[in-house]
């Protein structure tokens, strides 16, 4: 329940509102133009199309200052690369440094 004052010294009861159930689609739209299509998931919230760079791959991340993103954009610039290549760099030499293949 949620409350509402409808006179600063006095609070009602309010009904929060009522979420309608997703309905499960019939079947899998493909975005021929763009190249990414619909994964269906039946068991949380609808996804919508994935880029085919992206298939089969599994986002990473962390919570820094903002100057280490500031930082790390900037490195991109100076040396004209994205940042998910940059990020690639450090995570291999990350594995390497500890004995692992560099596989990122």
């Amino acid at each position: 329940m949620k409350f509402k004052a409808s006179h600063p010294s006095a609070l009602t009861k309010v009904a929060a509102p009522q979420r309608r159930a997703r309905q499960p689609t019939e079947s899998v739209a493909a975005n021929t133009a763009g190249g990414m299509t619909a994964i269906p998931d039946n068991d949380g919230p609808a996804k919508t199309a994935v880029a085919p760079s992206r298939q089969g791959k599994k986002a990473i991340g962390g919570f820094f200052d903002p100057a280490v993103s500031r930082q790390l954009k900037q490195l991109g610039i100076d040396q004209d690369k994205p940042v998910q290549e940059l990020l690639r760099e450090a995570i291999n030499d990350f594995f390497q440094k500890h004995g692992k293949s560099p596989i990122a």
